[in-house]
Order: C-alpha cells, then structure tokens, then sequence
C-alpha cells in the first residue's frame, strides 16, 4: 500500500474504522496518481478503484498499486464495496460527506444497512495534503516558472485597446504553450473600475490608458497549482493608484518578512491587514492567503481565524489587495513555499509597478 494510504488508514484505525469511501477527485488522485471518474476504496493493505469502461486501462497505467473493478456494464460501485466490506469484516466507513449528495448517500446507505456511515472529517486535506513533499513542491515550482515566464510573454504584447478577454486568452494560451498541463484556474483580467472586483470576471471592456490591470492567474503541472497575481499600468496612472499599489506592496513586504515555521497563520494575516486598514479602511476584506497544491485553495490559509502554525512543507500564497469601488483595485500575490529557515518563493516576476 502506498505511503500516503498508510498514514490515513493509521489514523482511522485509531478510531475505530476500518475503511475509507473517496469520491473526491483531488484525493483519489493524492493516494493513488489516478485522475478518471469513479471512486476509492481503501481497506486495509488494499487500493481499489471502481470505475466504469472508459478508465479502467487508465487506471492500470497511472494507479498500478490498484485493483480495478469495472461498474456500470459489470457491478453497481456500491454492491462491490459492500462485498468488500462484508468479506474483510468491516463495519464501519468513513466517507466524504462534503462531497456525496444527499440522493447519492441513500443509495449507498441503503445497499449496506449494516455499516456505519462516518464523516472523513477532511483527514486528507487537513492532516496530509497539507504538507507537501518534495516532488509536490517541485511541481509547484514548476508551475510557477511557467506563469511567471507567460507573464513576462504577455508583457511584450497587451496594450491599451485590447479587451479583457483578450488578454485573459493571450495569457492562457501562453501559459500551455510553455508546458502547463491545463490552468490552475479561470484567469481574472480585471482593468480599471473593474479592479475593484477581486474576483472579477474578464469581459469585453477595452483597457484605457491610465488604467491599472490586475492578472490573477496560475499554471499547472503533475496536478499541483500555483497561483499569482501582478497589476500593471498603461501610461499615466494617477498618484491615488500609484499610491495604492505602493501600500499593497508595503503589505506584503511586512507579511514575507514575518513567515517561518512556527509562525501562526492569523499573525501573518494581521500584520499586513493593520498596515493596510490604517490607511485604506475596510478594503481589504479577504484573507491575505490561502494554501495551494491540487486545488488552488487548501490549507492552511492566512486569515483572521486559521491558527495553524506554520511548518516545512506548507504551501501558502501572500496576496493582500485594496479594493476601492468606482476606483480601481490593486493585488500583488507570490507563494510561500516553508523550509526548516524560512521560505522559498517561486514567483519571480518582479513586482514594482510596471508601467507599458
């Protein structure tokens, strides 16, 4: 059984349960590299992936490890699991609750009367995924270099006149044609007023001169994300928004300096927040980050209630923001990647403001 399936069956067992029920995609493909449809079991030594025709040679090729069982045209997925069950001796399960409907539960509650359904309880994401290991955060480095060399790309090539949409494309396209796999995440091309919007949605507004443009955006490799946000101006942009994006730099400044192991999250959060709300109150309403791996948004993140203190091996983006509706917006985002002295940060492109 692989390494990563130990460790969860470890801490299962000391509660009691003698198997785990994944139907999230992101996890089936943490324990077992397999990324087509269907579901996980994991009982004891055993890795079993239950999928219909079109995945079971996938399977045999990303999830060795696995056993395969073809449902749909051989077995309903939740009449082998209770064999399954049954045959081990297994009475309890834990489940993904956060993922299962509530129409997809009764079906599998049904079949298996006898066995106690219990919550997963985010094990995965909050007690392993959240420590990534060397080849995760080689793969998000990857990523990185990729986005970061898309934007150096693009640098040559937007200009006043050009559409949201075009842009948001341009940089996409970019990004695959230097290797990403697929993008991290819908990219946000967000120009002038439109900054306001932290999660604005790119769209047939033409960029002006004296505007800023805030990119967020992410490339992808081995699964794993990462995720940067850089804001750039067109001619001459006014001493209000120079001034703005010279704070959210300041920001993000203090909250790099802070970050080690050991440091808890919400400080972190705190320290660029009470900068910023001190000269820009209230607009700065997100959290200062949040962790990246095979989904852009895992744990642990920066905020004001997530004490978790930070250790090698946490992957944490810094992206404070200052949002000024009818103005504009300014964001800048790197990633923190925590090493045993401090941390490394994949994103390189520079991060004054530039100026086309």
């Amino acid at each position: 059984m692989p390494e990563r399936a130990k460790r969860l069956m470890a801490i299962l067992n000391e509660k009691g349960i003698g198997a785990a029920l994944i139907t999230k995609a992101d996890n089936m493909r943490y324990f077992t590299g397999y990324t087509g449809e269907g579901c996980l079991l994991i009982v004891k030594d055993r890795l079993v992936v239950l999928t219909d025709f079109r995945y079971v040679e996938q399977v045999s090729i990303q999830a060795p490890a696995c056993e395969c069982i073809r449902t749909r045209g051989g077995v309903d997925p939740e009449v082998a699991v209770h064999e399954i069950l049954k045959a081990e001796g297994i009475t309890k399960l834990a489940f993904e609750p956060y993922k299962m409907t509530v129409q997809e539960y009764t079906v599998w509650k049904n079949e298996m009367p006898e066995v106690e359904f219990v919550s997963l309880e985010n094990i995965p994401e909050q007690k392993l995924r959240i420590v990534k290991d060397q080849g995760e955060l080689d793969c998000i480095c990857k990523a990185g270099a990729i986005a970061c060399a898309a934007f150096e790309d693009l640098l040559g090539w937007v200009k006043p006149g050009m559409t949201e949409m075009q842009v948001k494309a341009e940089l996409e396209y970019l990004m695959l044609r230097r290797g990403s796999e697929g993008l991290a995440f819908g990219t946000i091309a967000a120009s002038g007023p439109n900054g306001s919007l932290p999660h604005a949605v790119p769209g047939m507004r033409v960029i002006q001169e004296g505007d800023l443009l805030t990119l967020d955006f992410g490339a992808r490799i081995g699964g794993y994300c990462c995720d940067m946000t850089r804001t750039i101006g067109f001619g001459h942009v006014s001493d209000e928004l120079k001034a703005i994006y010279n704070a959210v730099l300041e920001a993000q400044l203090i909250a790099l300096d802070m970050i080690k192991p050991g440091v808890i999250c919400k400080d972190v959060d705190a320290a660029a927040r009470d900068y910023l709300d001190a000269k820009y109150p209230g607009a700065f309403g997100h959290g200062l980050g949040h962790g990246v791996g095979l989904v852009v948004h895992e744990a642990p993140r920066f905020s004001k209630l997530d004490e978790t203190p930070l250790v090698p091996g946490h992957v944490v983006t810094v992206e404070p923001g200052v949002y000024i509706p009818g103005l504009g917006g300014v964001r800048i985002e790197d990633m923190a990647l925590i090493t045993e002295e401090g941390y490394i940060n994949p994103i390189t492109a520079p991060k004054q403001l530039i100026l086309l």
